[in-house]
């Protein structure tokens, strides 16, 4: 049954950035199908940016670690109804304040569990995005299959930060970054790479990932550019728009790419996409090609990622066939 009257409601999303950048096609599902909706998003105060400029949201509600005082905002704001995509001791406590129906996503941490524990995958052949959809079913919104969005601010900006002028559209980006060590690219792999990439190659990440970006530019003989530090969460989403394709681990960055309709080569660590993580392209699908190395049994060995190899070898990494890659490049050097 439909909850009917549903006018203003409230979306939780505290992080990260590529779990808020899947929760984009609900967004316009809402604002489509019911265009009477009032949306408020509620997510981390350093996370503002990747939403901002999403034309999907009526109201974006800041939190900065003071729960009293936004719990006194949302409660003035007389929501309908709570879809609460987080799903934590923090969300069940906004949740308990505001008294008013509400859903939530369902992370099935024991299936995950059992995957990287016993190596049993009893998780669904779902994409996470088409899981919280379920959220939405109360309200008569479903899925349009029609991918994730990102809206970034800058599509007329002429000169992007970390995006040299003399480099050609025709560049490809690799994302360095990653939150956990297992989840990166290590920096040979990141060297044979490149070599197999005939264009210019630009590479993203954060503060944290420029002593590798230097050392790698360092032993690259070829022309590879560095954005890591220089430009901001929307300016590299700007660069990968821009680009003719995209390598990246399973990081925030990837997902943006696919909001993009990128051609997408995804690397796998101690992460699988089983999780239902991978690249959401429903329209495009074949432009996600995973890279991963399946003789490893040892994967996964975490549903997020480690600061070392549990088992001190990274095969996951370090044996990754890059087959895939060289046969998408010898394509795109036949058209040239």
């Amino acid at each position: 049954m439909y909850l009917c009257r549903v006018r203003k409601i409230l979306i939780i999303r505290f992080s990260s950035i590529g779990d808020i950048v899947l929760t984009s096609p609900l967004l316009r599902a809402i604002k489509t199908q019911k265009p009477q909706i009032e949306v408020h998003y509620l997510t981390k105060a350093n996370h503002a940016p990747v939403l901002e400029h999403n034309p999907y949201i009526d109201r974006l509600i800041l939190f900065q670690d003071d729960l009293l005082t936004t719990v006194r905002t949302l409660v003035h704001e007389k929501y309908d109804y709570i879809i609460d995509l987080h799903k934590n001791l923090r969300t069940y406590r906004i949740k308990k304040a505001i008294n008013i129906s509400s859903t939530s996503f369902e992370k099935l941490n024991w299936e995950k569990w059992l995957l990287v524990k016993f190596k049993i995958n009893n998780l669904p052949s779902l994409h996470i995005v088409q899981r919280y959809f379920d959220t939405l079913k109360k309200i008569g919104i479903h899925d349009d299959g029609k991918g994730l969005e990102y809206y970034n601010g800058l599509e007329d900006v002429m000169n992007i930060p970390g995006l040299p002028n003399d480099i050609s559209p025709n560049y490809a980006c690799i994302v360095i970054g990653g939150t956990y060590f297992t989840k990166q690219i290590p920096h040979e792999k990141l060297l044979e790479l490149i070599e197999i990439i005939p264009i210019p190659v630009l590479l993203l990440g954060g503060p944290d990932d420029k002593t590798i970006a230097d050392k790698v530019m360092m032993q690259s003989p070829k022309k590879v550019y560095s954005a890591v530090s220089l430009s901001n969460i929307n300016e590299s989403a700007e660069i990968l728009r821009r680009c003719k394709f995209v390598i990246s681990g399973d990081t925030g960055l990837m997902h943006i790419a696919a909001a993009y309709q990128k051609t997408i080569f995804s690397v796998w660590g101690n992460t699988v996409p089983e999780f239902g993580m991978y690249p959401y392209m429903p329209e495009h699908p074949e432009r996600s090609i995973i890279i991963q190395n399946k003789d490893v049994n040892c994967r996964p060995c975490s549903k997020l990622g480690h600061a070392t190899c549990p088992k001190n070898h990274f095969k996951c990494m370090l044996d990754l066939d890059f087959k895939a890659l060289k046969d998408y490049v010898k394509t795109l050097s036949q058209q040239a």
